[in-house]
């Protein structure tokens, strides 16, 4: 069976440099080892009818390109037809045709199903660590509200994502329905190494235990994440627990002995905002796309993928 995307480039591709952009995704196209992957994903097909089916492989850096930039389906099949970047990219010479949005659509609700997102993410944390990117100094706990794309119930008017959940805004009035995405980044990388998708309301702390990798020296937080439970289990491990304190009724004012210690821990985990301002401004990743928990996780997940190609790119010696 004949199948799309070989990479081969023509007579003339080969004559064309691009800077950039183009220039960033041909530098990862030298880093990642990508027939990895394609061993996870090489089964899949496009599945199409009367036209030879795009190899998984293209299909999943398409996607990859999606999240990279922001882009729905339909402006991803705009893209690649328009940019030799993502052509070069996926693998697409200038005479080949396209997959359009329902390939695409179709291929990422399957490494949905299949449940491979969570492996391929696992796979890219190898290889980073294998080229020496992930510093493992410590972990980085956070979590950000993102805007469901379903309008929120109102009144006897449900919404149409039963799953997502209101969250108020910090310091502002009103709340946002959504979903939270709780990471944990290594220190010194910036390297996203686990996110958790949540309803909205769901607290910071309660899935903070698993964004813990195991393998750092130590775990900052604010305030948010302390309970003398998780510090007293982290001292047990040999991990320093640098977690902001807060006040409480007996003390509702802290000491400042305290009060310094949170202030050295918050300009230390300060670097973990941009990363949510690198998936929300550069990324675009200001709404949830989809409907429903599955694929709003998946959507968050190829989010942090792609935000670890980026860093791979800035960290990695020329």
């Amino acid at each position: 069976m004949a199948v799309k995307g070989t990479g081969e480039r023509g007579f003339v591709e080969a004559f064309l440099v691009t800077k950039g952009l183009g220039g960033q995704l041909d530098r990862l196209a030298e880093l990642v080892k990508w027939y990895r992957f394609e061993k996870l994903i090489g089964p899949l097909r496009d599945g199409s009818v009367g036209r030879p089916p795009y190899t998984a492989l293209l299909l999943f850096k398409a996607v990859l390109l999606a999240s990279l930039y922001g882009l729905s389906e339909r402006e991803l099949e705009a893209a690649l037809d328009d940019r030799l970047s993502f052509r070069r990219f996926v693998g697409l010479s200038l005479e080949e045709p396209v997959p359009d949005h329902t390939v695409l659509n179709r291929f990422r609700n399957r490494l949905i199903s299949e449940g491979l997102l969570e492996k391929l993410f696992a796979e890219l944390d190898r290889q980073l660590e294998k080229a020496g990117v992930i510093l493992k100094r410590g972990t980085m706990l956070d979590a950000t509200v993102i805007e469901a794309a379903s309008a929120p119930p109102k009144g006897d008017r449900p919404s149409l994502d039963p799953d997502a959940g209101f969250a108020k805004r910090a310091g502002k009035a009103g709340s946002t329905f959504g979903y939270k995405a709780h990471v944990g980044v290594d220190e010194g990388s910036g390297i996203i190494r686990r996110v958790i998708t949540t309803p909205a309301n769901v607290n910071d702390t309660t899935p903070a235990d698993a964004l813990i990798l195991g393998d750092e020296r130590a775990i900052w937080g604010d305030a948010a994440y302390h309970t003398h439970a998780r510090e007293a289990a982290l001292k047990a491990r040999g991990v320093k627990a640098r977690l902001m304190r807060r006040p409480n009724k007996h003390h509702p004012k802290l000491p400042p002995r305290l009060a310094r210690y949170n202030r050295l821990i918050a300009r230390r985990r300060a670097a973990v905002e941009t990363t949510f301002a690198t998936l929300k401004n550069r990324m675009r990743l200001r709404r949830i796309r989809y409907v429903g928990l599955t694929k709003a996780t998946a959507q968050l997940l190829l989010a942090a993928f792609a935000f670890n190609l980026r860093r791979w790119v800035r960290l990695a010696p020329a």
